[in-house]
C-alpha cells in the first residue's frame, strides 16, 4: 500500500516571491521600493531570514498584494493575520450598508449595484431591477451573479447589442483580476461565462447604432429595455485603504447615461 505524503505548505519567503514575479519587478526595484536590500529580499525569498511582521506588511503593500493574501502571508510567516472578514450582514456592518444603500438609492434613476470579488451582487437599487425584468427565475435565484446575469444567453445578453464587444469588455476585466490576485472562484466563474455562446441578437449587423451620431467617452453598455434603445458607460469604485477583507472585496458600479435619449427616458420613469 502507498501513502501519499501531503504538500508542504509554502513559506512566506515562497509566496513574496510569486507575488514579486506577478508584478514583474526585480528584487533590486522591490528592495528600493520597501526601503531595503536587494540581499535581504533573496534572504527572505530563499528562507535563510524571516522576515518581521511589519516587513511582511511592507512588501506586501509594495506588491499591492490583496487584503485577503496579506492575511495569507503573515500566517506563512508565523503571525497572526492582520485583517478580519467581517460578514456584511453583521451588526458591526450596519453604518456601511445604510451608506452603501443611500449611495445607490441617491443615484436612480440611473442604475448602480455593488458586487463583491466573484461579482455576486450585494445591493442593487432600482435602476439595475429596471434592467432585470423579464428574466428567467434560475437566474435571478440568490446569489445573483452580475457577470452570469449579464452573459448568460438567458439574461441580458439577447438585449444587448453590441455583445461582442461588451463581452470582450468584461472577460478582459475579469482576466485583468485574476492575474492580479489567486482566486479559483473568480477564474471558475471566468470559464464558465467565457463558454456562453454569443446570443444571436448580438450578431445582427447594425445593431447598437444610435438614430443621432454620438460621441461617447467610453465604450458604452448598448442595451434593450421595453422598445428603447439606451446607452450606458460605467465607473468602477473600492474602498481607500480597506482594513477589512469583507469591505476590501467590494466594488461599486454606477452606469452613467452616454446619450441625452437614455437620461430623457431613465427620467421619465420616475416622474
Amino acid at each position: 500500500m502507498t501513502t501519499t505524503t501531503p504538500a508542504a505548505a509554502p513559506t512566506v519567503g515562497a509566496l513574496l516571491r510569486a507575488w514579486r514575479e506577478r508584478r514583474g519587478i526585480s528584487q533590486l526595484e522591490l528592495a528600493g521600493r520597501a526601503d531595503s536590500s536587494s540581499r535581504h529580499i533573496s534572504f527572505i525569498e530563499t528562507g535563510r531570514s524571516r522576515p518581521s511582521e511589519e516587513m511582511v506588511l511592507r512588501l506586501a503593500d509594495r506588491l499591492d498584494v490583496p487584503v485577503r493574501e496579506r492575511n495569507a502571508l503573515l500566517l506563512a510567516a508565523g503571525y497572526a493575520p492582520r485583517y478580519a472578514q467581517t460578514a456584511l450582514d453583521d451588526p458591526s456592518m450596519e453604518t456601511l450598508r445604510e451608506g452603501i444603500q443611500q449611495l445607490l438609492t441617491g443615484y436612480e434613476p440611473y442604475p448602480a449595484l455593488v458586487v463583491d470579488a466573484t461579482y455576486h451582487v450585494v445591493a442593487a437599487n432600482r435602476g439595475v431591477l429596471m434592467l432585470l425584468e423579464g428574466l428567467p427565475e434560475h437566474l435571478l435565484t440568490p446569489p445573483l451573479n452580475a457577470m452570469r446575469i449579464t452573459l448568460h444567453p438567458e439574461g441580458l445578453a439577447p438585449r444587448i447589442h453590441n455583445l461582442r464587444e461588451w463581452r470582450g469588455h468584461l472577460l478582459a476585466q475579469m482576466e485583468r483580476q485574476i492575474a492580479l490576485a489567486r482566486s479559483e472562484p473568480l477564474r471558475a466563474l471566468y470559464e464558465e461565462v467565457s463558454a456562453y455562446p454569443l446570443a444571436p441578437a448580438a450578431q445582427r449587423p447594425g445593431d447598437g447604432e444610435p438614430a443621432e451620431p454620438v460621441a461617447y467617452i467610453a465604450l458604452p453598455l448598448v442595451i434593450e429595455h421595453d422598445g428603447h434603445l439606451l446607452s450606458f458607460v460605467s465607473s468602477i469604485a473600492t474602498f481607500n485603504t480597506p482594513m477589512d477583507v469583507t469591505v476590501a472585496e467590494l466594488a461599486i458600479e454606477t452606469m452613467l447615461p452616454a446619450d441625452p435619449a437614455t437620461a430623457k427616458y431613465l427620467r421619465s420613469l420616475v416622474d
